[in-house]
């Protein structure tokens, strides 16, 4: 498990990460969301042990991250922009990779390299934006760490190799217990992969949830009820969004589904249907929630 406690960041006048408290549990893939300039990028370079904390801790299985290459080995971070040799190919790395993870599956990243039809051979810097971001997170698969930090990884990956990365790093979790953390800009690009998701702002924790306890948090509800009935929904119901259609009303409502749908049983509409909400929906709910102008915060 990652713990980040009290953990703060600036560079000159500008505080990048500010007193931040968050827990990562093991076995998990959790997304860092943000928008630029949150300290998304500043707090993964913290965690990886590439900058150091002006004040506060980071530990790694209750070990400190900064200064310590035993937890160094147990994280691989791809950052945003990563680095290649000028003429170096994917054998290459496989050779400078090798020397800093002792455990660098070497087999297992050949055939990968097949699997995805990239070859093995070919100048790295020849690639597209797309291929160099599967060599990163099939080096860092391959490197067999705890911690797999992946930094806007994600962004300009087809739907197909977001598909198959995704199902490597459930084999991953499954059978050696890998831990991504994954951070984005992008709402959409975490909400099918991530179990967990925290929610950076202006260098703080603004959110820190389990996806599935937030899906049950809410529910949209489609009824068709005269409007005569609307003040009394409220009453009875925790209501964050209610708009009307003539006699159809959509709402969004907080709450547990059966004791939601029990309300409107009494009721008994015309016509009443409990509907999935997005991520990107409950994401908006919450945050007006917590006091949050979503006009503001555009992911």
């Amino acid at each position: 498990m990652i713990v980040i406690k009290d953990v703060k960041k600036a560079f000159d006048d500008i505080v990048a990460v500010n007193q931040i408290n968050l827990e990562i549990q093991e076995r998990t893939v959790f997304g860092l969301l943000g928008t630029n300039g949150a300290g998304k990028s500043t707090l993964l370079r913290m965690i990886a042990g590439v900058l150091k904390a002006d004040s506060g801790e980071i530990r790694l299985d209750d070990k400190n991250i900064w200064d310590n290459p035993e937890t160094g080995r147990e994280i691989f971070y791809i950052s945003d922009d990563q680095f290649y040799f000028p003429n170096g190919t994917a054998e290459d790395l496989v050779t400078f990779y090798k020397g800093y993870y002792p455990n660098f599956d070497e087999e297992k990243f050949f055939d990968f390299l097949e699997r995805f039809e990239l070859d093995r051979k070919r100048k790295i810097k020849t690639f597209s934006k797309g291929m160099k971001k599967q060599i990163s997170i099939l080096l860092g698969v391959c490197a067999n760490v705890k911690y797999l930090l992946c930094d806007e990884t994600f962004d300009g990956l087809d739907p197909v190799m977001r598909q198959g990365i995704k199902s490597i790093f459930a084999n991953e979790i499954e059978e050696r217990g890998l831990t991504p953390v994954i951070a984005s800009h992008n709402l959409r690009e975490l909400e099918d992969i991530c179990d967990c998701i925290g929610v950076l702002h202006k260098g703080g924790i603004m959110l820190s949830k389990d996806i599935g306890e937030l899906r049950e948090t809410f529910l949209k509800v489609q009824c068709v009820l005269p409007s005569e009935w609307d003040a009394v929904l409220r009453e009875k119901l925790e209501i964050m969004k209610m708009s009307r259609h003539g006699r159809l009303l959509t709402m969004t409502v907080r709450g547990k589904k059966e004791e939601i749908l029990a309300v409107f049983e009494e009721i008994n509409p015309i016509y009443c249907e409990a509907l999935p909400l997005t991520l990107e929906e409950i994401f908006i709910s919450e945050m007006e929630a917590y006091g949050y102008d979503i006009k503001n915060l555009i992911f």
